[in-house]
């Protein structure tokens, strides 16, 4: 009795799908390491199985039909991935989050389908580019968003802390070396007063935009000293 599946087993084939797949799942992973390291919703085993995915499938059409099969199915993968990439964006405080991973996983996607394809080289090109935009340009972008805007709208991050008014100057002191180790800086403190025994320290930032993260680091911080009572961040619009 024949085996039908010993009739579609071409050993060549399967060696370049085991390379296809082999360079989609080390080029995801790279991807997904910087998410990871990063703490993002869409970490190292999100984008290798997107990539990966993404190979399987092109490499499926390309051994059934050819080019023309391949090219069919990396515009459903293009147009599908926005499903996933639809699951990590989420709207917090009023901000939107997850964009950039959502992002990058339309290009983990990108780089599984050249591998798929057989191009090798252009997913290794595309992998640097991925990986350049997520850390070269965060210091760019970091530099630009503490800039303060020069329209006649301003949003300004307000750090606010309760704490005890006798020891109101040593928390000052703490909370200026924590903004200038983040870099960022105070521009406006004021003090008054919160209760019998208490005050309220609000502090206004210069930069025009804060990392969710960061400022989450920073009011841990605050809020892990035995002084204060409660610390939290907001923002407000001058107009």
């Amino acid at each position: 009795m024949q085996l039908k599946f010993l009739e579609h087993t071409d050993f060549s084939n399967i060696l370049d799908t085991l390379i296809s797949l082999s360079v989609a799942f080390i080029l995801g992973a790279l991807i997904g390491f910087e998410r990871q390291y990063r703490q993002r919703t869409a970490g190292l085993r999100t984008n290798v199985l997107v990539a990966v995915g993404a190979a399987i499938f092109v490499d499926i059409a390309i051994n059934l039909t050819g080019a023309d099969g391949a090219v069919r199915v990396i515009a459903y993968v293009v147009s599908g991935i926005g499903f996933l990439g639809a699951g990590v964006i989420m709207r917090q405080e009023g901000n939107i989050h997850g964009l950039n991973t959502a992002a990058t996983l339309w290009c983990s996607a990108a780089v599984g389908a050249s591998a798929g394809a057989d191009l090798v080289i252009e997913a290794i090109l595309a992998t640097l580019f991925i990986l350049a935009a997520n850390t070269l340009l965060r210091p760019i972008v970091h530099a630009i968003d503490r800039r303060p805007l020069d329209d006649d709208t301003e949003v300004m991050h307000v750090i606010y802390i309760i704490c005890d008014r006798s020891h109101s100057k040593a928390v000052m002191d703490e909370l200026n070396l924590t903004l200038k180790h983040h870099n960022y800086p105070a521009k406006d403190i004021d003090v008054t007063p919160f209760g019998e025994k208490e005050v309220e320290i609000e502090v206004t930032l210069i930069a025009t935009s804060i990392e969710a993260e960061e400022a989450q680091h920073i009011i841990n911080h605050l809020n892990a000293m035995p002084q204060v009572r409660q610390a939290f961040w907001d923002k407000n619009t001058i107009n």
